[in-house]
């Protein structure tokens, strides 16, 4: 009787509670015979990507790839064109002229950036105090800078510095100093740190002074009830919790400094005598590949420059990470 009562009740089951053969259970944000709705927004994703991505290999990615083959050959008249592997690196790092080079930017370097960048926390420091419209007006006075271009700005400043018709000279005279060549050998590194110190001062004002409007102004009540007066606030309070800032903005700087070209470039028909071919690294490469057409060694010198920016970055913010809160 138990068998019957089974094989009835199996019989009489309703025909939904059957699943049919062959038929799969719709998943859940799929459509039927689609994809699913993950894999759509990741091929959306791809499509609005791919304008950029294409721009990207094309102008960057394989100009890099075509320099580094050229960098690994080279071509003379006598030999043609073969491939020497690492040859034309050993000889960058043994050249006279690129290691030169690099000097003066380091000198260069060691004396501007500090100047710059005291400057730049200076300012602001001082808007982030101020609250009232001269702010705003200090702000965008040295903020506009940087919206110059850095040709027209080398070229203004050329104009400057002109030894036989700049107003500088004819100020200098007329209060008895006599004439000053600002673009002799010892103050050329002096002109042009006042160029770069003009032009980019303004822009890391900007982004320490973003910084500091980032900050809780819970602290600084606390500070002032503790009796800290406004230069103790800036120093032991503002300038420690922004050192994140500070180490980006001169990280950014140190890779600039290292990439010196726009001014030494424009300026370099109104003294050529004092700034040779191979007075920056990048002049230097830049010289090689377009006056020389030695492309191969050109190619060579511009990695070189780019591993010494690289492996000065990490060695700087490996060494500043624990104070910076960098990872």
């Amino acid at each position: 009787m138990s068998l019957l009562r089974q094989q009835g009740s199996t019989a009489t089951a309703p025909p939904s509670a059957v699943p049919a053969r062959g038929l799969r259970t719709p998943v859940a944000g799929r459509r039927p015979g689609g994809l699913s709705a993950r894999t759509r927004h990741k091929g959306m994703g791809l499509l609005l990507v791919s304008p950029f991505l294409l721009l990207f290999l094309a102008f960057l990615v394989a100009p890099l790839c075509y320099a580094f083959w050229l960098s690994l050959r080279t071509s003379t008249l006598v030999g043609g064109d073969h491939f020497s592997w690492f040859a034309n690196y050993q000889q960058t790092f043994t050249d006279p002229q690129f290691l030169s080079g690099v000097r003066r930017v380091v000198v260069f370097g060691v004396v501007q950036i500090p100047l710059m960048l005291g400057l730049a926390l200076l300012g602001a420091l001082i808007i982030d105090e101020v609250t009232s419209r001269l702010a705003k007006v200090f702000r965008m006075t040295l903020f506009m800078p940087y919206a110059v271009p850095a040709v027209i700005g080398a070229l203004m400043w050329g104009f400057l510095y002109s030894p036989t018709f700049g107003p500088v000279n004819s100020i200098s005279n007329s209060l008895g100093l006599g004439k000053v060549d600002l673009l002799s050998h010892g103050l050329m590194l002096t002109s042009l740190g006042n160029i770069v110190t003009w032009q980019w001062t303004g822009y890391n004002m900007i982004v320490l002074y973003a910084a500091l409007q980032g900050l809780p102004r819970e602290v600084y009540e606390a500070a002032k009830l503790d009796g800290a007066g406004q230069l103790q606030t800036a120093l032991r309070i503002k300038v420690p919790m922004i050192s994140s800032a500070l180490v980006l903005t001169l990280m950014f700087t140190l890779i600039g400094t290292l990439q010196f070209f726009t001014e030494p470039r424009v300026l370099e028909k109104t003294a050529s005598s004092v700034i040779t071919p191979d007075y920056t690294p990048n002049l230097y490469a830049y010289n090689l590949a377009f006056q020389y057409s030695e492309f191969n060694y050109s190619a060579a010198i511009s990695f070189s420059l780019g591993a010494v920016v690289f492996i000065g970055s990490y060695i700087f913010l490996f060494a500043t990470r624990k104070r910076s809160g960098l990872k």
